[in-house]
């Protein structure tokens, strides 16, 4: 063990030893799931609904990935799943930093009647049939819009973001820069915006995650198939290879083909998870000191 690793843990005292070993076990209780899921993917589901798989794959196989890749929409559903992400993210960082900055100047006119609006509508909701009723007005409906416009702005970050700028950006640093001449704008493009990397690591996780995982609102707007995200994409394999079961044709089936049928919608359902999950754990851990920086700031202070 390096030196400086006998030094650490020599200071350590039996509270420290019972409170890292605590959150240890916490830490294997979440990674556990996920770790299950991945190896179930290619397990054999026989022995996997026996019980009989536990630290690592029984009875390896692909079948279910090969089965998921085979479906030339899946590629169709990663790419608008992609574009949606990247722009709809850019809409909602946009929307919520101006919207954030703004309520967090003492001297805008009429703030906390502007705090009041758009608190309401996070308490009161219109409901689906009034929200589809707007989109379908807007003619946004079945189009890239009706996937980012509805979302522009999330108020419980809006609120986050406005408490960081608060926090972080002192009123002196304001005085001083428009003294020298700094007008608004230039304060937020070139002062504001600079010190902010950590909550917009933050809104970027947040509505990146969100967007990707984002299905509901494809499923009521969007019926062009070839505008579904990749969860829409998911569910339809999965659907597809569950609920067959009740055609004529699995019917004539013998109960082998029909036991092999149900093992393969197992295998696909293990491996869904992983194919939409993986990116975001790509992602994460770019993310994870911005992430982490911006809640406390955001959160606690102010």
């Amino acid at each position: 063990m390096p030196k400086a690793s006998q030094s650490f843990l020599s200071k350590w005292t039996l509270y420290d030893y019972i409170v890292g070993g605590f959150f240890l076990l916490v830490l294997l209780l979440i990674l556990y799931p996920l770790y299950w899921v991945v190896i179930a993917s290619v397990s054999d589901p026989a022995l996997v609904e026996a019980g009989k798989m536990w630290f690592w794959p029984v009875g390896f196989t692909m079948d279910g990935y090969k089965e998921i890749f085979t479906f030339t929409s899946l590629w169709t559903g990663y790419r608008n799943s992609l574009m949606y992400t990247i722009f709809g993210t850019a809409i909602n960082l946009i929307v919520t930093v101006t919207s954030g900055y703004v309520l967090s100047r003492k001297d805008l006119v009429g703030r906390s009647f502007l705090m009041a609006i758009f608190l309401i509508p996070m308490y009161f909701s219109g409901g689906l049939i009034p929200s589809y009723l707007q989109i379908n007005r807007l003619g946004m409906n079945n189009t890239i819009w009706a996937m980012v416009i509805p979302t522009a702005l999330s108020i419980f970050n809006m609120i986050i973001t406005k408490t960081f700028f608060q926090a972080s950006i002192p009123d002196e640093l304001l005085e001083c820069a428009t003294l020298d001449g700094c007008g608004n704008f230039r304060f937020f493009f070139s002062i504001a915006l600079p010190l902010s990397t950590a909550i917009l690591g933050v809104l970027t996780v947040y509505y990146a995650a969100g967007h990707w995982n984002g299905y509901f609102q494809a499923l009521i707007y969007i019926r062009n198939k070839e505008l579904f995200p990749l969860q829409i994409i998911l569910r339809e394999i999965l659907v597809l290879n569950t609920l067959n079961n009740e055609s004529f044709t699995l019917m004539l089936m013998t109960n082998t083909n029909k036991l092999q049928r149900h093992q393969l919608a197992q295998l696909i359902k293990y491996g869904s998870i992983i194919v939409a999950s993986v990116p975001l754990l790509i992602l994460y851990p770019f993310m994870q000191k911005f992430f982490v920086k911006g809640v406390l700031i955001g959160s606690v202070k102010g």
